[in-house]
């Protein structure tokens, strides 16, 4: 493993603090029992209870001034400004955890344990004067470095996304801030449990490893069981052994849970994501509107103490009722085409005029889905209830109390966006199998997404499942919503990536192709340019400055190049 200069000296420390006697790694405990944001809030107003503070965090930068020193240090709470006097540390002859450990063996990163007091320095700055430290944790790698002007507005800082989705840890050091989506995402979560568990409806776990992929209309991933020697799909949605659980006897379950669709990713999709589903027993669609409105009032409140939420441009706003129009009349109303009057060849052919692409495939209710999609989503930015969608499109769903062909179905639309989706549930056993059978059709016709044959759900089903209601909340893409995040990645601790790119460092004989003297190739390797990408993507001038550096560092008697001759290397 080639280490770049930084870390080659991290571990020199390393081995240096183990040669005093001093542990990098300690395993007992550290008694932590102050917070930074504690210190913040508190300290003005009630000085007597912080004359002893012992924390642990990151060391965040350094200001030495020979016998002192301030830092700055990172808990899990905040920031604050550390202060370090030599004779305080080291009261006796030994000065010697000052000047050695502290001034040259510390580092930005390294996580250490301090016990002092906090005052209020000269500017008014809430700090802690440390009295004892203890190393926790030496750091290897360099954090990378985040710039503030005195305003304390960042630039230069860690923003690439790749990096930051991919190095999760690293983005939340040294960009603390994004810690914030992530405690609001929990809120959502806990706000959502709180409300369920006040209706006394019960939290429970269901497979993710199925025989039958079935709940949604989704393309699921596939893995195999060796025991059994068995093909298994990760799970697409919840919905199937929830209502099972509705069929037992329970009146109302709901499950927080990862879902899989072997689909594309974008913005606004990721194929590993999280959903709640819930089903109640003696309820319809209807009813289930209404507590979705009250449900998510709560959540915005949780949130951001406000039922309004800014995203991008725009202010929405969760607080019900909210507006309900069915898929026929808002595709009638932004587009001026009245399904209802056409059969499926037609629908078809308007698609293809408006030049999207639909196949044969594709009976009236998913060339219906299709036009919504694509013609109408963008419009619904207020929280609005699309309902009464057509019933190939929903095989799990009871038929429509009144409307023929349709069934009582709403997914919930919020800035573009499907949040929710739910039914009044299918509960005739004879009429699912009929519905399960019609997939099996669309299957055949090349379908990929259509449901599976479920028989021991059809089996449950003939035991009697009372007349229920069921929802499922896309909590990825709420979080988006009430955190205004614009890609799905950004509320997801680690988000699916590519596989990362290892570059190949080059051989002496591709710097010798570049034009670099074998000479100086060692110079370059310390200079941390191990590719020739990196050689052709440095600057010139600021290669020719280090290479006056490196040359006396490793002792090359060889006369500097000309800057010319660096610009080549570089061309």
């Amino acid at each position: 493993m080639l280490l770049s200069e930084q870390e080659i000296l991290r571990r020199q420390k390393r081995e240096d603090l183990i040669k005093m006697g001093i542990e990098p790694y300690p395993v007992e405990e550290f008694v932590v029992d102050t917070y930074v944001s504690d210190i913040l809030k508190n300290y003005e107003n009630n000085k007597i209870d912080y004359k002893r503070v012992s924390m642990a965090g990151r060391l965040m930068g350094f200001r030495i001034m020979g016998s002192a020193a301030f830092a700055e240090f990172q808990d899990s709470s905040g920031r604050i400004q550390l202060y370090f006097r030599r004779d305080d540390l080291c009261p006796g002859e030994d000065k010697t955890l000052y000047n050695t450990v502290f001034k040259k063996l510390l580092d930005i990163g390294d996580i250490i344990g301090i016990v002092g007091f906090v005052f209020t320095t000269q500017t008014g700055e809430i700090s802690i004067h440390v009295q004892e430290f203890k190393i926790l944790n030496k750091s290897l790698r360099p954090l990378p470095v985040v710039k503030r002007d005195e305003d304390g507005n960042v630039y230069d800082g860690f923003t690439d996304p790749e990096l930051r989705y991919r190095q999760r840890y690293v983005d939340l050091i040294v960009n603390p801030d994004i810690r914030d989506i992530f405690i609001k995402r929990a809120r959502i979560i806990t706000t959502m449990r709180a409300h369920f568990d006040s209706n006394n409806w019960l939290e429970v776990e269901t497979p993710v490893l199925q025989s039958i992929h079935g709940g949604a209309a989704a393309r699921p991933f596939t893995t195999h069981h060796n025991a059994l020697d068995l093909g298994l799909y990760l799970r697409i949605a919840t919905e199937l052994h929830l209502k099972r659980l509705i069929v037992g006897g329970f009146e109302g379950v709901y499950e927080f849970g990862k879902l899989f669709r072997n689909e594309g990713m974008d913005r606004t999709h990721n194929p590993e994501f999280t959903t709640v589903e819930l089903y109640v027993a003696y309820k319809d669609y209807i009813w289930m509107m209404k507590m979705t409105e009250e449900l998510l009032e709560k959540v915005a409140l949780a949130v951001n103490g406000t039922t309004k939420a800014t995203f991008g441009d725009v202010e929405l706003d969760f607080a019900g009722p909210y507006p309900r129009l069915s898929i026929t009349d808002a595709i009638l109303q932004y587009t001026g085409l009245n399904v209802d009057e056409l059969d499926e060849n037609a629908i078809r052919e308007q698609c293809r005029q408006w030049g999207m692409e639909v196949s044969e495939s594709m009976g009236k209710g998913k060339l219906i889905d299709e036009i919504f999609g694509e013609k109408v989503e963008e419009h619904i930015i207020q929280p609005t209830f699309i309902t009464d969608h057509p019933v190939e499109m929903s095989p799990l769903t009871k038929k429509h109390r009144t409307k023929s062909g349709m069934v009582e179905r709403f997914e919930l639309f919020i800035n573009g966006r499907e949040i929710a989706n739910a039914y009044s549930e299918l509960n005739d056993p004879l009429e699912q199998r009929e519905r399960f059978e019609d997939q099996l059709k669309l299957k055949e016709r090349g379908d990929d997404e259509a449901m599976e044959m479920d028989e021991d759900f059809l089996r449950s089903l003939e035991y009697g499942m009372p007349p229920s209601s069921g929802i499922g909340i896309g909590i990825d893409r709420l979080t988006m919503l009430l955190t205004n995040n614009s890609s799905i990645q950004e509320v997801i601790f680690f988000p699916q990536m590519r596989p990362e790119k290892k570059a190949e460092v080059a051989k002496e004989s591709d710097y010798v192709d570049a034009g670099v003297p074998a000479v100086w190739i060692p110079a370059l390797q310390k200079m941390n340019i191990l590719t020739i990408e990196q050689l052709k993507g440095a600057n010139a001038n600021k290669i020719f400055n280090d290479l006056g550096g490196m040359r006396k560092k490793l002792k090359i008697d060889e006369k500097m190049p000309q800057l010319d001759d660096v610009k080549s290397w570089v061309e």
